[in-house]
């Protein structure tokens, strides 16, 4: 029985190009007690290998945390199964905003001691006890009260490109750093509803779980994250206060929901909201590119990184040798959250 992908990346990419049917991006997650996380894990690679799904999940004993991409043709088969499952069932298949298909090339399923990472010790609070999930509308009414605060639970590289108006943007490269900052201004603020957001809706459930643990009342939070919110927005014809592109994690980096470019450009700060990751591979710098900037340095984020990706390939794996990834702090931007 094969538990895992070991075909070259190159020859997996070229199949997906090579695919006759188009493929459906989805995410979802749940919170719920697993047992053993290694046999839901391998009987969950086995089914969705069946069905072609690529994509990538972490599974742990608190729960499922799922980004994906599913063949069209497989699509009714695959939520048939979802929904027949006893650890899946009742949750939000999420679909993405903007969607080309090739957000994933395989299936990478793992597991983990959590499927968050927040730091937060389970066994200390209810996980279960969140806040209450509003719908687009009721949120859009919730963003006009009075003594309101709004916060993006998305790290600072998200948040740049797109976010709801008036929300406070904690600049921090991690969720797990934003938690203590968060706390701590909601109780300089003392606000009387906190309302939170994040891009599918898992950062929000356990955050509002544990803002309740720490003595907050009316904690709000939007159903399904920016991706849902997004297509209820333009389903029902309504406003959107949220603003430019969401950042996601995968190949296609980002979703627009409105037309505004409120990013700028890292290296000429023309307006600019595409996110790229630097074509030395020995860099893979995430940042901020425009179409200008992006022949001028050659997908490069520097001329220095320009100049090394320029050498024979032989020759860069050679000088990589040995060497502790210059930008590995930046990894931590491509785990699933």
């Amino acid at each position: 029985m094969i538990l895992h992908n070991k075909t070259d990346k190159e020859v997996l990419k070229q199949k997906l190009r090579d695919e006759p049917f188009n493929r459906v991006t989805l995410s979802f997650y749940k919170f719920i007690e697993i047992a053993d996380p290694q046999l839901f894990r391998d009987e969950l690679y086995v089914s969705f290998s069946k069905m072609q799904v690529f994509g990538r999940i972490y599974v742990a004993t608190e729960g499922i945390n799922a980004q994906i991409s599913v063949p069209g043709p497989e699509l009714e088969s695959f939520t048939d199964y979802v929904h027949n499952q006893p650890f899946l069932q009742g949750i939000l298949l999420n679909r993405a905003i903007e969607d080309d298909g090739k957000s994933f090339y395989k299936l990478k399923i793992i597991v983990k001691h959590k499927i968050l990472s927040d730091g937060l010790i389970n066994s200390e609070f209810d996980i279960y006890n969140v806040g209450q999930h509003l719908d687009a509308i009721n949120y859009n009414k919730k963003l006009s009260e009075d003594n309101t605060v709004v916060i993006d639970l998305r790290n600072s590289y998200e948040h740049e490109v797109g976010h709801f108006g008036g929300a406070l943007l904690p600049d921090v490269d991690t969720y797990k750093e934003s938690i203590p900052i968060i706390v701590e201004l909601l109780e300089q603020k003392q606000p009387e509803n906190i309302m939170l957001y994040c891009t599918g809706g898992i950062r929000c459930e356990k955050f509002s779980a544990y803002l309740h643990h720490k003595g907050f009342k009316n904690v709000f939070q939007l159903k399904g994250g920016v991706i849902n919110y997004a297509h209820q927005v333009k389903q029902m014809g309504l406003e959107s206060r949220f603003i430019g592109k969401n950042f996601v994690f995968d190949d296609r980096m980002g979703e627009r929901v409105t037309e505004d470019i409120i990013a700028r450009c890292h290296q000429c700060g023309n307006q600019a909201d595409t996110h790229v990751n630097c074509a030395n591979d020995a860099c893979h710098l995430l940042f901020i590119q425009c179409e200008s900037c992006s022949v001028k340095f050659e997908k490069c984020c520097s001329v220095d990184c320009m100049k090394q990706n320029a050498l024979p390939a032989d020759l860069q794996k050679e000088l990589r040798k040995g060497k502790v990834h210059p930008n590995a702090h930046h990894k931590s931007k491509f785990q699933l959250i």
